[in-house]
């Protein structure tokens, strides 16, 4: 295993890629490389696409879309790496079976990256099928600030362990809380989900059985979740948080007060807290001070949070992270 800014390179064996869309709370991708090649102009990238072998994607007929990023010095406009792209996987099946796959670039059953960088193109497959951060639970049309991963790498982040009570004390939609339930109760999130990788021509009855396997291996490695305590000013937040709880399969103490009057009702354990910066409240002195008198209160936890860069809490930092939520610049930070 190697990490990178970019990712995580792991593994050696397709079923590899299949726990890892199944299991993974963080991971936006999963992706295989296919090929890396020098790449300079149109020609050198529609040869080096034509020499991987693409017929074990597209057996039977399947749909196929391109996503391209980066750029050489005299590759600068993506759309053209991605028509090149396209042209030598279906000029390649056309010669192959006299057939050629459609485009569809919605909901494609094949979906490949091209990312072009220092005279280099890198080719990748898409195992996912959409981004995983997607776990099914949010109701139609609801809308959390925080991306499910985000929420997911800042319950890491922060130290807890999964075994004791979890308070967010400003839970919004509850993203935070579900997404450590999740960790913490051993909750497959990709469990109800269909995958990329299982609309490709090579998934055949065999792996279809594998990985019916491997989900009900997932389902029998749940556990019971610890307590969760959440409150909220916002009734409709409360009322999120209970929703998507219940259809979580957790429950949670949901509770309508405001951040000064949030204490500990447990044994040592965590807090989390995504402060609705701008968004749900106005950023003041007030909402600053509260943030801390919090963290003085819950001294005896495992505390971390997410805040734009620059936010004023004035208690002392453990560790800290830099991160993006969406286009906003944030920070992780932990209090031990």
């Amino acid at each position: 295993m190697a990490a990178d800014p970019g990712g995580v390179h792991f593994g050696a064996a397709r079923e590899d890629a299949w726990r890892a869309c199944l299991w993974s709370r963080i991971a936006l991708r999963i992706v295989e490389p296919l090929a890396s090649f020098p790449c300079q102009s149109g020609e050198e990238l529609y040869e080096g696409v034509r020499s991987i072998d693409w017929s074990p994607f597209f057996a039977g007929g399947r749909t196929l879309a391109i996503r391209a990023a980066g750029q050489t010095p005299e590759l600068n406009n993506t759309q053209f790496v991605a028509l090149r792209t396209k042209d030598a996987i279906v000029d390649q099946l056309r010669e192959q079976t006299g057939a050629r796959p459609d485009v569809d670039r919605d909901d494609p059953d094949v979906l490949v990256f091209v990312h072009l960088s220092r005279a280099h193109a890198k080719v990748n497959v898409d195992y996912s099928g959409g981004s995983l951060h997607a776990r099914g639970l949010r109701a139609a049309g609801a809308v959390a600030p925080l991306r499910e991963t985000l929420a997911a790498a800042l319950v890491r982040f922060s130290g807890w362990q999964g075994d004791t009570p979890l308070c967010d004390p400003m839970c919004g939609s509850g993203t935070l809380l579900l997404e450590a339930a999740g960790w913490a109760g051993r909750r497959a999130p990709g469990l109800t989900r269909r995958f990329g990788f299982e609309r490709w021509g090579s998934f055949d009855a065999a792996a279809a059985q594998a990985m019916t396997r491997l989900r009900e291996e997932a389902r029998a490695a749940a556990r019971p979740a610890p307590e969760l305590f959440a409150s909220d000013l916002d009734p409709a937040a409360l009322e999120q948080t209970r929703t998507q709880a219940a259809r979580a399969g957790f429950t949670v103490h949901a509770r309508r007060l405001a951040l000064r009057d949030v204490t500990p009702e447990s044994a040592p354990g965590g807090v989390l807290l995504n402060p609705p910066y701008g968004q749900r409240l106005e950023r003041t002195r007030e909402l600053e001070r509260d943030i801390a008198g919090l963290l003085e209160r819950f001294g005896r936890q495992r505390r971390a949070l997410i805040v734009p860069v620059g936010f004023p809490v004035w208690h002392g930092t453990s560790r800290w992270l830099r991160v993006f939520n969406g286009a906003l610049e944030c920070e992780f930070r932990r209090y031990d």
